[in-house]
């Protein structure tokens, strides 16, 4: 298993920032897609469920990610 230094990734509050953004942004583009598809509104556990698992891969990609220097 690969060993990060606590230095090495992007930084706490920005992976938290981020990963925020990606799973509202999700959640509401889904909304959206349910909603034309479907001509209702999407129920919120399916839209809390796909806002979470689009936050793990994101999450992991950013523990990943070297910011530049």
């Amino acid at each position: 298993m690969m060993e990060m230094r606590g230095g090495d990734a992007v930084p706490l509050w920005q992976r938290l920032l981020i990963t925020l953004v990606v799973m509202l942004v999700t959640s509401y583009l889904v909304g959206l897609l349910w909603h034309w598809l479907f001509n209702s509104d999407i129920p919120s556990y399916l839209s809390g469920a796909v806002g979470g698992i689009s936050a793990v891969p994101t999450w992991e990609f950013l523990q990943r990610v070297r910011p530049k220097p």
